[in-house]
């Protein structure tokens, strides 16, 4: 079969695959019950008219501009003989996607100003002090994986490295299929996998690390077992986030040992990738249908008082309308008096940076100085 047809056919599955992410992005299954669109409401407003509008409206115009994007990829594709017009069709969808979010989040936003909803409600916040006391601790078991396979790794690349030839293929990319770029041996080239193996296991790790003393999203008006479900939540997060990097790691040793014996199989590669990425999805899925912050997370009776059946007292309190601290649509937070660098996301689940935090911008500045003192030094050296 042609190939040029064949990466097409792949665009455009990938292009519908995209689609129906979005499509599904407002879905209160992804995003907090009570932020639909990025917008702060409170809860017995999370389902109200306006907001099943917006929903409506928002899927209603994605759909038929997902088939037309999707067509005319395909058709240009097609005429002009390249591949090239799926990358650009995955952005055109994307910036549709965030042009009719962008607009549901305004529609929202005028609504809630001019329906008062937050008029006769009381706002509150609340905070489990036990989660800086006694927090859920970092399951360090589970990134044996992990050491394992970069130590494996590292001892087969040292083993292998006297006999490897002067040149080597490392697989990469490109527009008309996977092709192998010649780089010359040295130390440096045959172990970057691994470099980038103990990269990934560090940056998970920190992640986690990070996450685990994360500002929670607590439920104001069930505080003790909205606790209880947070802290089952972080250590489900904890376990995934490592496993998935074991998963990686075991791609990268997979793509060493394709370097180090110069193989150049499509079928061996498409397993060596494909396999371990597969498995990490299937690992990241739980994290997905247990909700945003873990809200549809069944609690259990070693779980705290309330815990089990969330018979806590409530008290009658909806969280608290900081819309004035988001930006972007709700997906970007900014907020220098809050001390917390990673916040609960509004857009999608997880977390993200708040970067009006000092310490952020400190560690950011950090960074980008360590990654360009990096770049100069391999140029010089290279």
């Amino acid at each position: 079969m042609n190939t040029v047809l064949v990466s097409l056919l792949v665009n455009s599955g990938i292009l519908l695959a995209l689609g129906a992410t979005l499509y599904a992005a407002p879905s209160p299954l992804l995003n907090p019950h009570s932020v639909p669109f990025g917008v702060r409401v409170p809860p017995d407003k999370a389902d109200a008219l306006e907001v099943t509008e917006q929903r409506r409206r928002y899927r209603a115009l994605l759909l038929p501009a997902t088939l037309i994007v999707t067509v005319t990829a395909l058709v240009v594709g097609a005429v002009l003989d390249s591949v090239a017009v799926g990358g650009v069709a995955a952005l055109v969808l994307c910036a549709i996607a965030a042009a009719l979010w962008l607009s549901a989040h305004r529609a929202l936003a005028r609504a809630k100003e001019r329906g008062n909803w937050y008029e006769h409600v009381r706002q509150g916040v609340v905070m489990d002090t036990s989660l800086r006391t006694d927090p859920v601790r970092l399951p360090w078991a589970w990134t044996i994986p992990s050491l394992v396979v970069v130590v494996v790794t590292a001892v087969a690349g040292a083993i292998v490295y006297p006999q490897l030839p002067e040149m080597m293929a490392l697989p990469e990319r490109a527009s008309g299929g996977t092709v192998y770029r010649e780089i010359t041996t040295t130390f440096w080239t045959a172990f970057s996998l691994v470099f980038a193996q103990i990269l990934l296991t560090a940056t998970v790790i920190g992640t986690v690390a990070a996450v685990l003393r994360a500002r929670a999203d607590l439920d104001v008006s069930r505080p003790r077992s909205s606790a209880a479900r947070h802290r089952r939540y972080l250590s489900l997060t904890a376990r995934s986030l490592l496993g998935i990097a074991a998963l990686l790691n075991l791609m990268l040793l997979g793509l060493s040992g394709m370097m180090w014996s110069d193989s150049r199989s499509g079928a061996v590669l498409s397993l060596v990738i494909g396999v371990p990425l597969i498995a990490a999805v299937a690992v990241s899925v739980p994290l997905v249908r247990i909700g945003p912050g873990g809200s549809r997370l069944a609690l259990e009776s070693g779980d705290g008082p309330g815990g089990l059946d969330g018979s806590d007292e409530g008290t009658g309190l909806v969280p608290r309308d900081d819309d004035r601290h988001w930006y972007g649509a709700g997906t970007v937070y900014a907020n220098a008096d809050d001390p917390a660098i990673l916040v609960p996301r509004r857009v999608g689940t997880g977390w993200t940076v708040n970067v009006g935090n000092p310490r952020f911008l400190i560690i950011s500045a950090a960074v980008l100085a360590i990654a360009a003192g990096a770049t100069v030094v391999s140029v010089a050296v290279g």
